[in-house]
């Protein structure tokens, strides 16, 4: 972490690297760009860069109202998906020789390159520009020897053969990286694999994700990447079994299969009252069940449990079971609370919000409980536990 004292230093040192400033926050899309080429950290600093706003080129004073509203939309920039994998930043508000500033404290990725919008930025000196495919490879070549998350990890048994390269080029590529960075494009598809962290730097082996996303039988390599669903005819287990299914594939294709099963099982009434317009009304909004699902995809344990994600339909509810309890700073207890998240596959959150499967990190059980509250079901009841998450969804009233 950056004191005081070292931020002031840095706000003066007009030739340091590792600083931009800027006057105000009217170009956020230049603010994204600094950010993503701090947690790139071509020159190898090891250190953090930091990026203050209201401050001139010179480092004197802009006069720019510090605010809440402000300090909120740079707070902001970390969760909207447009810079991935998601930076490791902060932002507070200091004042410096009477002058406020807001300061952006990005620290190194370590699972570079990192993108913003599908385009990898980087600063070396004064220049800031997309990386050159050396240098996006210079980047892929940082993560050796780093204590990278489970998703990252290489599968020894699998082999370049057991990805899907259409696959990966149709669908993955064309979403993830820039039209006219893909225009200029002379990259193999191992480099263009490595770069999206398909395929590990060290041995040239599928990695978790990779698999997860764009392999050929997930399940082969990661037991556990698939979703069991369950149509029970009453309010127990034991009760009859109306409808089983276990979903496979890439995540993009369980995904898709899940919406058309989720869609078949819902009920929908419809009440016409006394001349006025036809209200249809279902008993579980498909939203809401789309943000639990694709939640507990995101972060369950994939290391330690091969069990999929479970979901069971009742009569009168629907429970979601995810392997793998609260990661990082969610805990038993303060699970589900706005505001606080974590990502135990930083990765495959990556890759979900590339599909479009995810539009905003760390909003999607608010959604979801807006969503049920709008259609008259009671409220979500969370069950976190060290070893798994259940979460209850009951039948509109």
């Amino acid at each position: 972490m950056v004191n005081e004292n070292e931020l002031e230093a840095l706000l003066s040192d007009i030739e340091s690297d590792r600083v931009e400033r800027k006057e105000s926050l009217t170009d956020t899309g230049k603010i994204r760009q600094a950010i993503c080429a701090f947690a790139n950290d071509m020159p190898n600093h090891n250190k953090p860069g930091v990026l203050f706003i209201g401050a001139k080129d010179d480092g004197t004073c802009a006069d720019l109202p510090i605010n809440e509203s402000l300090l909120l939309s740079l707070s902001a920039m970390h969760d909207d998906g447009n810079i991935l994998p998601l930076p490791s930043m902060t932002v507070q508000k200091i004042t410096v020789c009477g002058c406020e500033l807001a300061v952006v404290i990005v620290e190194p990725s370590d699972a570079p390159p990192v993108r913003y919008n599908g385009r990898v930025w980087i600063r070396v000196g004064p220049r800031r520009a997309t990386a050159t495919i050396e240098e996006e490879r210079r980047l892929s070549e940082k993560r050796r020897a780093r204590d990278l998350p489970f998703d990252l990890h290489s599968i020894q048994a699998a082999s370049l053969l057991d990805l899907d390269q259409d696959l990966f080029r149709r669908e993955y590529v064309t979403s993830a990286v820039s039209p006219d960075v893909l225009d200029q494009n002379e990259r193999t598809i191992e480099q263009q694999l490595t770069s999206m962290r398909f395929l590990s730097v060290d041995d040239a082996k599928p990695t978790v994700v990779g698999l997860l996303v764009a392999g050929k039988a997930p399940t082969q390599f990661v037991p556990g990447a698939y979703i069991q669903f369950l149509r029970v005819d009453g309010t127990e287990l034991t009760d009859p079994i109306m409808d089983q299914k276990e979903i496979q594939g890439p995540i993009a294709q369980i995904l898709v299969r899940l919406d058309e099963v989720l869609i078949a099982n819902i009920r929908t009434a419809t009440d016409i009252r006394l001349g006025t317009k036809e209200v249809r009304s279902p008993d579980y909004p498909l939203e809401a069940l789309r943000q639990l699902v694709r939640n507990a995809v995101m972060h369950r344990d994939y290391q330690i449990s091969n069990a999929p994600v479970r979901i069971t339909w009742f009569l009168n509810r629907i429970e979601i079971q995810n392997p793998g309890g609260p990661y990082g700073q969610v805990t038993c207890e303060n699970f589900g609370t706005p505001g606080i998240t974590d990502y135990r596959n930083p990765h495959l959150a990556e890759a979900l919000k590339t599909l479009g499967f995810v539009q905003r990190f760390g909003v999607g059980i608010q959604l979801a409980r807006r969503v049920l509250q709008e259609n008259g079901n009671p409220a979500l009841d969370f069950d976190a536990q060290v070893s798994h998450v259940l979460v209850t969804i009951r039948s509109r009233l």
